[in-house]
């Protein structure tokens, strides 16, 4: 991610070489140095900065010319703050699927609403407790709010989002949760469709599952981050959980939602893994009802645990072993959609139209193809069929 976003600045600035670059984001806070350094760069800012940028660039006086960084006469301005519980409160960010169509005046499809910034835990892998501070929340009146604000304008689906979002509203006084928060957006807002990003397994609790199963409203979808099937790897990653607390809730969304998708998220060669701790999470995800199965290989983050720790696993491993993963993944995705196949379902229409067929995604997130030209946006019932061809409408 570091070398793609370097790469960006400077083709940016390649095609544009009098344009100011601004850097901003995780990359800025943990390394301003190193994007200050990058050609065309004039202002890096940090996470804990990034509520200025506004004043600051109004100010236009506080901005270097592009000239004046040519010439040597000063350097970028990098504004990031150590002390990551200065950080601004989470404000709204929301951004629209891949799906949605490119013309600010159509309708969008399926909007992402994060309502949670920043991170408590400490895994060992992970820099986001540095680079986006504690966990924040928005207050959940305003939520709402801009559920209907966006329903109004013509979303169908609206996924919450969060860098930790099972912790949501634990900051908040009162205190608030995503259980409760979920009920008042099914109370208060007219929204078709809720659907819920990651989350981690300690949060997927009983009341949480049958609260998703009594709603048809909320899209029966978990996806649970593993990160690895072996109780010692888990250890030293500092997860909070073992592999059979982790079967133990792919079971509980299995006996009360039979036909949810279920993701996982795993690592390949963490330090430390043997041969033994990835065939044991081999072995580990082969016996689980996964619907999809999202393979990380391991790459140390500069600044946590993991970057110093022994044993590194050698990179030409850490491929093998990843793509087995992925074989695994691929097979678990195969099956789900076969197990699925004669289903009456309901599809959300989607902004991609090719070969007289057009795009469309279930609530337990099966991507489906319905025959026919169909505007975006729209909810439709069809029969999954078999071998992905496409499904005919039953009704509108």
């Amino acid at each position: 991610a570091d070398a793609e976003a370097r790469e960006s600045i400077r083709r940016i600035h390649r095609e544009n070489p009098t344009a100011r670059i601004i850097a901003t984001g995780c990359y800025a806070q943990r390394a301003p140095e190193e994007l200050a350094a990058l050609p065309g760069v004039s202002l890096v800012a940090g996470n804990s900065h990034q509520h200025t940028l506004g004043d600051f660039l109004a100010a236009s006086a506080n901005f270097v010319p592009v000239t004046e960084l040519a010439a040597g006469i000063r350097s970028p301005l990098v504004l990031r703050d150590e002390m990551l519980g200065h950080i601004a409160p989470i404000s709204f960010q929301r951004h629209f699927a891949k799906d949605s169509a490119d013309n600010s005046d159509d309708v969008r499809t399926r909007p992402t609403l994060k309502i949670q910034d920043g991170c408590n835990h400490r895994c060992a892998y992970c820099v986001i407790p540095r680079v986006r501070g504690r966990s924040r929340s928005i207050e959940p009146t305003l939520v709402t709010e801009e559920i209907s604000r966006l329903v109004g304008e013509g979303a169908q689906e609206i996924v919450l989002s969060g860098i930790d979002l099972g912790s949501y509203g634990r900051d908040l006084r009162p205190r608030s949760s995503l259980h409760s928060l979920v009920r008042k957006i099914v109370a208060e807002t007219p929204l078709a469709s809720l659907r819920l990003s990651s989350i981690e397994p300690v949060d997927v609790t009983q009341d949480f599952i049958e609260l998703v199963a009594s709603e048809p409203r909320i899209a029966p979808h978990f996806h649970m981050p593993l990160q690895s099937g072996s109780d010692k790897i888990l250890r030293a990653m500092h997860r909070w959980y073992r592999a059979a607390h982790y079967a133990r809730r792919v079971e509980m969304i299995r006996e009360a939602l039979p036909h949810a998708a279920i993701g996982a998220d795993v690592i390949a060669g963490f330090p430390g893994e043997t041969t033994e701790d990835h065939l044991a999470t081999l072995n580990f995800l082969s016996a689980l009802p996964l619907s999809s199965l999202h393979v990380f290989s391991f790459s140390p983050r500069p600044g946590t645990e993991a970057a110093s720790l022994p044993d590194v696993v050698p990179e030409r491993v850490i491929r093998a072993r990843a793509r087995a993963l992925r074989a695994i993944g691929q097979k678990k995705s195969q099956e789900f959609r076969a197990s699925q196949v004669g289903r009456r379902i309901r599809v959300l229409t989607l902004d991609r139209q090719r070969n007289g067929r057009t795009s469309a995604i279930s609530g337990n997130y099966l991507k489906v193809r319905i025959a026919g030209l169909w505007p975006r946006n729209r909810w439709l019932e069809v029969t999954l069929p078999a071998n992905d061809l496409p499904a005919t409408p039953i009704a509108s």
